[in-house]
């Protein structure tokens, strides 16, 4: 089949790789119509990671089932299903907490598993014609069938219910003030889940003149970081105050406000002063243990020079780690359905996957209007 593989830092290629087969009974094999490049795809694509030669990209796949293992009870051949960003197995410790993306079964040694990622377990990605979805009676999401809101159930995969996590971590209520900094995918998915939670007021931070418009176009507030300090800016238009609640959907990538390099935990803190007294805050972005390309020592290993006195003084609490897709993906494709959300508007491309290597040096470089791409590698078998 067909796979964006990862070759070295900055290049990707679409190579002849292996058909996934059933390897146990539970497993389903889909075959992939759409998968997103996810900004987390860049750290590897930027070998700011350990991952090697040869992985398979693409953990946010929606697909049709095209084989189903003897064992499996609730999934038939045709059914159109989205899978989890998080690879889960359904009954361990943390699973029936609902804490799916620290499952302690997927990838033994480490709490969590993902599709396509360096460290997170065997599994290939699926930025490709196939997939293999284990355990897949808990990990498939059954869809309505045919093409019908295609790319808004994309987004179940990973971002939507990301982004709904951070306005969760922070414990978003209605009539509360929020700023998200980071207007990327997940930054806009925190944003629209923070108004639909009931939110009267939502500030998103970026620097990237069409995020920032696209903040605007769904209600939120945009606060250009590089034209001065971003917590005077929202706290200018929130009476001196600052927010109720804060998310980081940027993570350790964050930019100085210059733009000119990166400081790893200038949104932490610009959080903790951007946020009132006693609030709260959720941090969905991406923060590592290692980091082979940080800017200092410390940030190699992780370690950042967060304002923990400020954050004690304000009496703050704050919520981190990955998202339990599971949580929210079957509530979350039930708004899709009933029309009362529509995420695809972060969406700006629609590519075959011959295309995704030219796609992921665009998206890198956010030009051309690259926020989030969709491949869809059935285009490729037709071509």
């Amino acid at each position: 089949m067909k796979a964006v593989v990862y070759e070295e830092p900055f290049h990707v290629a679409v190579r002849d790789v292996d058909d996934p087969r059933i390897q146990h009974p539970n497993d389903v094999l889909v075959r992939v119509t759409s998968t997103a490049i996810c900004g987390s795809d860049l750290h590897m694509y930027e070998g700011r990671t350990a991952a090697e030669p040869g992985i398979v990209f693409g953990h946010e796949n929606l697909g049709v089932i095209e084989e189903v293992g003897t064992g499996v009870m609730s999934l038939s051949q045709g059914d159109r299903v989205v899978m989890p960003f998080n690879v889960a197995c359904g009954f361990c410790k943390n699973c029936l907490a609902g804490k799916t993306g620290f499952c302690l079964t997927v990838n033994p040694g480490f709490a969590g598993g993902a599709y396509g990622y360096v460290a997170m377990g065997p599994y290939k990605g699926g930025q490709a014609e196939l997939l293999r979805v284990p355990f897949a009676d808990f990990n498939c999401l059954k869809l309505p069938p045919g093409e019908q809101f295609e790319t808004d159930f994309i987004l179940l995969a990973d971002i939507f219910p990301t982004g709904y996590h951070g306005c969760e971590l922070a414990k978003v209520i209605p009539g509360e003030s929020v700023a998200v900094y980071g207007a990327g995918p997940v930054g806009l998915m925190a944003a629209y889940s923070a108004l639909l939670r009931g939110a009267s007021k939502v500030f998103s931070v970026d620097r990237v003149p069409e995020r920032l418009a696209k903040a605007a176009e769904i209600g939120a507030i945009p606060i250009d970081f590089t034209k001065g300090d971003p917590a005077e800016q929202i706290k200018e238009q929130t009476g001196g105050e600052g927010t109720d609640k804060g998310v980081d959907a940027v993570g350790y990538q964050a930019q100085a406000h210059d733009a000119s390099h990166e400081e790893p935990a200038i949104v932490l803190n610009a959080l903790v002063m951007t946020v009132r007294p006693t609030g709260m805050l959720g941090v969905p972005g991406l923060y590592v243990p290692s980091d082979p390309g940080g800017p200092d020592e410390h940030a190699k290993h992780g370690q950042l020079l967060v304002s923990i006195g400020k954050m004690f003084e304000k009496g703050q609490q704050m919520g981190t780690g990955q998202c339990n897709v599971k949580q929210y993906n079957r509530q979350l494709r039930d708004l899709i359905i009933a029309e009362r959300a529509k995420p695809s508007f972060v969406v700006s491309h629609e590519l075959p996957l011959d295309q995704a290597p030219e796609a992921y040096e665009k998206f890198d470089k956010r030009i051309e209007g690259y926020t989030k791409v969709v491949l869809h590698p059935e285009h490729a078998l037709a071509a």
